[in-house]
């Protein structure tokens, strides 16, 4: 076979194949899909050692807070922690846990997170963490994917760390 008609055999391939591929957003879901539940096993992650037990912290409070256990939750956060998602802000633990919080947990109960990416940065007694998730939950009769944007600043008080700052930000998938 010439390079041309191998060349045109793999485009004819190709464009057969794509309406194939590029169906998934399409197909419907049922809530028994989802497996409730955090999954990090294949994200790629970049942290460095002196990070570690800042990330453990927000683990922690992720983990939590998908539990709804917001007593745990609290203790990972600074009192004075400014929490920003979708242009609101949360500017204490208090206000935070006191409102939006419950609808988090809420939603975090039956999703299915898996971090695609993470990253962290230490410069003295702060941390920063950016991560990168797709979720997956219902909404009534619809399965909502999400892609999850958060970064977490968090403050080294004495031996332990504290979330200080946390900005949420998603969209749905295509």
């Amino acid at each position: 076979m010439n390079t041309f008609t191998h060349r045109l055999v793999m485009a004819s391939m190709l464009a057969l194949s794509a309406p194939i591929a590029w169906s998934h957003g399409t197909e419907q879901h049922k809530a028994s899909m989802i497996e409730a539940g955090r999954t990090t096993a294949k994200a790629s992650v970049s942290i460095p050692m002196a990070a570690d037990d800042a990330v453990a912290a927000l683990e922690r409070f992720s983990n939590a807070l998908a539990a709804g256990d917001l007593p745990a939750a609290s203790q990972e956060l600074s009192p004075t922690v400014l929490i920003l998602e979708s242009g609101g802000a949360e500017r204490s633990r208090d206000e935070y846990l006191n409102g939006h919080a419950k609808h988090d947990a809420e939603f975090l109960k039956s999703a299915q997170i898996t971090l695609n990416r993470r990253t962290a940065s230490v410069s003295g007694d702060l941390v920063w963490v950016a991560s990168e998730s797709q979720i997956h939950a219902m909404k009534g009769e619809q399965m909502l994917m999400i892609l999850s944007t958060e970064t977490a600043v968090l403050q080294k008080v004495g031996k332990s760390w504290q979330i200080v700052h946390l900005h949420w930000s998603s969209r749905a998938q295509k």
